[in-house]
């Protein structure tokens, strides 16, 4: 069940074959154009993220955030729907995780204000932080 504060995050990784790239420019060019165009259609957070030294594959990194389960891969089937669909490559494989983010934990959350929060003692005392 989603509450008012879910997040559900849908987090892909996608492999493209660039079959008619005949040097790392072609594939850059065609690995750039897909980007830019996942980013403007869908808001998503995406990046090259691997098979950089090939000229013929690509690897893509791609996040989405969801209010509930079933919206993140919604989303998600969206974007693999889109990518399957592109004219340039061609999606060879997909891993695809969606997952509840919950927040850091009150430990951790707490750590990190500490760290950030001026030791007052030094403050008061006039040593250097």
């Amino acid at each position: 069940m989603s509450g008012p504060r879910d997040m559900w995050v849908a987090v892909l990784r996608l492999e493209i074959h660039v079959p008619g790239a005949r040097s790392r420019k072609d594939r850059r060019q065609v690995v750039k154009s897909l980007k830019e165009r996942l980013r403007g259609k869908f808001g998503i957070a995406c990046n090259e993220v691997g098979d950089l030294d090939t000229w013929t594959r690509a690897t893509l990194g791609a996040a989405a955030i969801g209010g509930s389960e079933r919206e993140a891969a919604q989303f998600a089937d969206e974007i693999v729907r889109y990518a399957q669909n592109d004219s340039e490559g061609v999606l060879a494989h997909v891993d695809r995780d969606i997952f509840r983010y919950d927040g850091p934990d009150e430990d951790e959350d707490e750590d990190y204000r500490e760290a950030d929060e001026p030791d007052e003692e030094a403050a008061d005392s006039g040593e250097p932080r």
